[in-house]
């Protein structure tokens, strides 16, 4: 029972201590790690590249390929672009496997007191992230000495013995591996485990390479369990990784499996720790470099496997759960679903001033049809936003978070403002109300200040450009006058009977509802400049 409870809490710090270092891991990358997303193209040897680098940031193939999944089920990247970056998560994940087999646990207790010493004395965010990194590689470290401490009585242990002579069956090794990796939901974890007896002499390397396979088919489980509920692509996304490890394995056990034993233990001959670690990098490499030629058709073959079409539910575009993962690329993808927003906000305020002058009442009905769609698409987003805002942010995410939620405010407030004019035009249309020439001259005016303004406080959204939403805040100023200049000129046109009293009190209504719309843009622009000074 202590040996039991000893390797349990190894194991425990083992995965507290990778998942602290990747979440500092991830803090310090930051935006590098956001844009790594933007230079993927349908070039799969580039999304090798990408997906080593995400993982060896991140620590868990896992968490990428659960990244890929969303990307995929978000439609931000396409089957071709996913193949490339699964591959490349592979070969990431060996890099912690090389770490743990440079047997570091002699410096781990000082790493964990350098980064302790700077989270407590240094006062700079960039240095109390990276001391979160340091502090989770010692612990990891730490984790993996209690785990072979714990496990040093059992090589006097027949019965466990026995049991490991059991993995000299290569099916059994293979199913071992597996259910480790399903069970803590982590390939580097067994790997962790799998070195540890290595290190201790437990097992051979002919013992553990079966296992080192099944580890690797196992981590694709999570995926797996990610994709249900997902999108077909989605989970095609997820059968391309199962199928990219299955012929792997397959490759290995029936082909490559002697030559990689020899390789490997040519070059660590007395070192069974090194030689697992190296198997696990020459396995995933080779496998790429092998199978990357033939991605096309684990695509197809992804697809025969799930067959039929996805529904357009008109909903998110850029974001999904899974990608919270990755709070860095999150953000990203959550500020471009706001600007999507803004976008379909704009079309809407544009269609309902049309719709007013033209007294077209087919774009009425549409006005109204999009305002529901703008209201669903407010209501996704400020829970997705929710869900990122309790992920380990740093405090420029944590600034962006919260600008993204005022500006969805607003813009849902300039939806219904649009809405607003859509329902005077139909009124204006049902009771065929009419306007004098100075009237419409002055709401067309308005409209365009009004229009202009909007689109500015989206472009200085997208480009965090401070001048241009300068620039807005200064023309509410002016739109404010205008409104007021024109209420006046309309009142003296009642008081002159040019108009009738109905259209006069829908004329104050479309300029007060435009005054409205500028108010918006300009508390837009004022949280733009409020999260530039925050940085």
């Amino acid at each position: 029972m202590e040996v039991a409870f000893g390797v349990l809490g190894g194991l425990g710090l083992f995965l507290y201590g990778m998942n602290i270092m990747g979440t500092g891991l991830q803090k310090v990358a930051g935006e590098r790690l956001k844009n790594l997303i933007g230079i993927l193209t349908n070039n799969r040897f580039m999304g090798v590249i990408v997906g080593a680098l995400v993982t060896a940031i991140v620590q868990s193939s896992s968490a990428t390929t659960v990244m890929v999944v969303g990307f995929v089920n978000a439609g931000i990247m396409k089957l071709t672009q996913a193949i490339g970056v699964i591959m490349g998560a592979n070969i990431g994940t060996t890099i912690t496997g090389q770490l743990i087999a440079f047997k570091l646990t002699a410096i781990a207790p000082i790493v964990v007191a350098i980064g302790v010493g700077i989270l407590i004395f240094s006062s700079k965010k960039k240095h109390k992230q990276i001391a979160e990194a340091l502090i989770g590689f010692g612990i990891l470290f730490v984790g993996m000495d209690l785990m072979k401490e714990s496990l040093d009585p059992l090589k006097e242990s027949e019965a466990f013995n026995n049991a490991l002579h059991g993995l000299n069956n290569p099916l059994i090794g293979i199913l071992v591996g597996f259910a480790m990796t399903v069970l803590v939901q982590s390939s580097s974890a067994s790997m962790g485990v799998l070195l540890t007896l290595g290190s201790q002499g437990m097992i051979t390397i002919e013992m553990a390479l079966p296992i080192l396979y099944g580890d690797n088919i196992g981590t694709c489980v999570t995926a797996l369990l990610s994709s249900i509920g997902a999108s077909k692509t989605a989970k095609r996304a997820a059968v391309m990784h199962l199928l990219f490890n299955l012929i792997g394995t397959a490759i290995f056990m029936l082909v490559l499996r002697i030559p990689i034993e020899w390789a490997v233990q040519e070059i660590s001959k007395n070192d069974v720790s090194r030689q697992i670690a190296n198997a696990h990098t020459f396995f995933n490499i080779i496998n790429v470099a092998i199978l990357i030629w033939f991605a096309p058709l684990i695509v197809k073959a992804a697809k025969k496997l799930v067959p039929g079409e996805d529904e357009d539910t008109n909903g998110l575009k850029y974001l999904d759960a899974r990608i919270i993962e990755t709070p860095s690329i999150a953000v990203g993808q959550a500020s471009k679903e706001v600007l999507r927003m803004g976008r379909l906000v704009q079309e809407n305020l544009r269609t309902s001033i049309k719709a007013f002058i033209t007294k077209d009442e087919k774009l009425t009905h549409k006005v109204f049809k999009e305002e529901k769609r703008i209201n669903q698409l407010e209501s996704d987003i400020t829970e997705y936003l929710v869900q990122l805002y309790n992920a380990p942010l740093t405090d420029m995410q944590n600034s962006t978070v919260t600008t993204l939620f005022h500006t969805i405010n607003d813009l849902e407030r300039v939806g219904d403002h649009a809405d607003n004019l859509a329902e005077l035009a139909q009124y204006r249309i049902d009771n065929k109300f009419w306007f004098t020439d100075n009237a419409l001259d002055e709401l067309q005016i308005m409209f365009d200040k009004v229009e202009h303004s909007f689109k500015n406080a989206l472009i200085a959204f997208k480009n965090a450009d401070p001048k241009v939403a300068k620039n807005v805040i200064a023309n509410e100023q002016d739109i404010d006058l205008l409104e007021k200049q024109y209420r006046a000129n309309h009142i003296d046109r009642l008081n002159k009977q040019k108009c009738h009293p109905s259209s006069g009190i829908v004329f104050l209504d479309v300029i007060s509802n435009l005054e409205r719309v500028a108010d918006h843009s300009s508390n837009i622009s004022i949280s733009i400049l409020d999260a530039l000074e925050n940085k």
